[in-house]
């Protein structure tokens, strides 16, 4: 009788939940409220059976959320592998609510979404629209209170549909798409933890422009349109500072078992080390790139060992965002918890290097355990030709190591 009794009372109590709210499926146009201005993203919305799931959109690239939930009147999307989401309050064709990082509870930014609309600042239009932004650009970025860098804009435009990307010397800003209104650029992309918003106007080949990102971070650029525009050599910015010659380090993995450079799964291979984070966008394109890279040459004589420096310093959650990111993408090698996100700790934790300026940074080691080559940034897929001449030089660098004799090889044959 009293198992009857709780059985009713749980039946009745669950009856008197709100069933979750009908999230319509199809393109819905977000926009997210920054610094006084509108940043518009799409994603897609599906559903099969009681499940759903859906896909940031930016140019070409589809981000999927395959972790949806819901709460009372409110759904909550998780973010692809970041520790972000957006939650917001369902009503009809319309979401109300805030993208918000989870890791850093002060931050959260309001959005809205309608659903329908498939478009970024305005409709696209095949008509010829003055002025015309296509072409590459010899760029200056310029921070409120940090010193500048120097940037390439690679911009493509059809009609008064625009996309493109930076290039800095830290990283690329991705797939950027948007609109020429009234004769303004007018650029954003939103990934699941970065919103950036970009503007700017044109004379003759002159460019002037703002950037925005996150709750207050403003840049300014400025420069002129350029066929050759160059970044700095990538080989060059992070160093082996004089008098070493390896990297040295012991680190956990992610189930706390101490990793080192020397141990013997790396003897006699050629080892590449990925400096990165969960949280970082560009990271998560190398990733991507060096996951397949890796399943194509591993039985050549190459490892690959992630260092993952997170947004927290505690073991368990810097050590579940790293498995989680692991399942999400199918990454088939290794990684260790370094350290936090940082540049000036992460420098402290690997104090042969010069500096940190970049996740990511990939140093390439011989199979006699020297530091080769240091490569800082990564030029993502939305870079297009620069993307293609990364792959190709990182090939090259790879089997020119591969090719090198070495005493410990000597020896061991």
């Amino acid at each position: 009788m009293r198992f009857l009794l709780l059985f009713s009372s749980i039946s009745l109590i669950l009856s008197c939940q709100p069933n979750p709210p009908d999230l319509k499926t199809g393109t819905w146009r977000g926009v997210i409220a920054l610094q006084g201005k509108e940043l518009p993203f799409t994603f897609d919305v599906e559903k099969t059976g009681n499940s759903y799931q859906a896909y940031l959109k930016n140019v070409t690239e589809k981000i999927l959320l395959d972790e949806i939930s819901f709460r009372n009147d409110s759904v909550f999307m998780t973010l692809h592998v970041f520790d972000a989401d957006l939650r917001g309050k369902v009503s009809g064709n319309m979401l109300t609510g805030t993208f918000y990082k989870k890791y850093a509870p002060d931050f959260s930014l309001p959005f809205t979404a309608s659903l329908g609309d498939d478009y970024r600042f305005v409709k696209n239009s095949e008509e010829a629209t003055a002025p015309d932004y296509s072409g590459t650009y010899q760029l200056e970025f310029k921070p409120d209170k940090d010193p500048a860098y120097t940037s390439v804009g690679v911009f493509e435009q059809k009609g008064n549909h625009l996309t493109g990307t930076f290039l800095t010397p830290v990283g690329d800003y991705r797939y950027l798409e948007g609109n020429v209104v009234d004769g303004q650029l007018n650029l954003s992309t939103f990934d699941g933890n970065h919103a950036f918003l970009f503007t700017a106007t044109l004379s003759g080949d002159s460019i002037h422009g703002d950037y925005y990102s996150g709750k207050s971070a403003h840049e300014v650029f400025y420069g002129v349109k350029n066929p050759n525009a160059k970044m700095p050599d990538p080989e060059s910015l992070t160093l082996l500072k004089e008098g070493y010659e390896r990297i040295d380090f012991t680190f956990p993995d992610v189930n706390g078992k101490p990793v080192k450079p020397t141990d013997e799964r790396f003897r006699d291979k050629v080892l590449i080390l990925q400096i990165f984070g969960t949280w970082c966008p560009n990271c998560m394109d190398e990733t991507k790139f060096l996951s397949q890279w890796y399943r194509d040459n591993h039985d050549r004589g190459v490892e690959i060992l992630g260092l993952a420096y997170e947004r927290k310093p505690e073991f368990d959650y810097a050590s579940s965002r790293v498995i989680k990111m692991k399942e999400k993408l199918n990454v088939p090698y290794e990684f260790v918890i370094a350290g936090i996100n940082d540049k000036e700790e992460a420098a402290k934790t690997l104090p042969m290097l010069n500096r940190v300026l970049a996740f990511p940074t990939t140093i390439l080691i011989g199979r006699d355990g020297k530091v080769k080559h240091i490569y800082t940034g990564f030029e993502g897929p939305g870079t297009g030709i620069y993307h293609e001449r990364f792959k190709e030089r990182f090939n090259q660098l790879i089997n020119e190591l591969l090719n090198e004799k070495t005493t410990s090889s000597i020896n061991i044959k």
